[in-house]
């Protein structure tokens, strides 16, 4: 699909907003809160905010749905430190070893057969190789991971961000929706539900902000 006829190319202001949002939730999906530091700033930020404030300069989410979902998200952290049911949490639904109950990849939402490195995988491989993308994972990783793809919005709206359009039509705008819904009601602790209604508000105000006209696939789960 030609999405440089369709969509509208973001605005530098856009791509400034589409990487302040994308840093903040994309490693909250990746990151182990309680054994990986990096994220540490970021949750010490989230529980100062003024939720009133904070939701209306959130960027493309609709500002009730941002103060609820940062209030939810305040809930999960304690003297800016998460709480043990946060951490479990997140393991619980990102990292097994049990079965995930929303597993964090597209493809197990758009293929067939409900596997990782599924068909939608290698396409998206296939088209960070045509423009040269570097991957954000290892070999072993899966791209189509949620927190991986918001970070490689971030990276494509600093670097490319005439492919910002074409890569939310045609790869994450597919299933994210669908999986940050499902997200939300498996989700037993407030934070991972407010993260996942927060994310979904962020990307699809994004996607009315741009213009993004969307053919869904079928979901196999």
């Amino acid at each position: 699909m030609d999405t440089t006829t369709t969509n509208k190319r973001p605005s530098q202001e856009d791509c400034d907003k589409i990487v302040l949002a994308c840093n903040i939730l994309g490693p909250l999906y990746v990151n182990d809160p309680e054994h990986d530091t990096s994220t540490e700033s970021v949750y010490r930020a989230i529980a100062s905010l003024n939720t009133t404030k904070a939701a209306d300069e959130w960027p493309f989410a609709d500002a009730c749905i941002a103060s609820s979902s940062i209030d939810l998200m305040q809930q999960g952290l304690e003297d800016g430190v998460p709480t043990q049911q946060t951490v479990w949490e997140f393991r619980r639904l990102f990292v097994g070893p049990n079965p995930m109950p929303t597993p964090p990849w597209g493809s197990v939402y758009t293929d067939r057969e409900q596997v990782v490195f599924g068909e939608s995988t290698l396409a998206l491989r296939q088209w960070m190789r045509e423009y040269g993308i570097q991957r954000m994972g290892d070999d072993a990783t899966p791209d189509d991971q949620i927190g991986l793809m918001l970070l490689l919005l971030s990276w494509i709206a600093q670097h490319k961000p005439s492919l910002v359009s074409d890569f939310l039509q045609n790869h994450l705008l597919t299933w994210s929706s669908h999986f940050l819904q499902e997200l939300e009601l498996v989700a037993d602790a407030p934070f991972y539900r407010g993260l996942a209604c927060l994310t979904r508000s962020t990307l699809e105000g994004l996607q009315i902000h741009l213009g993004i006209k969307m053919e869904y696939p079928h979901y196999y789960r």
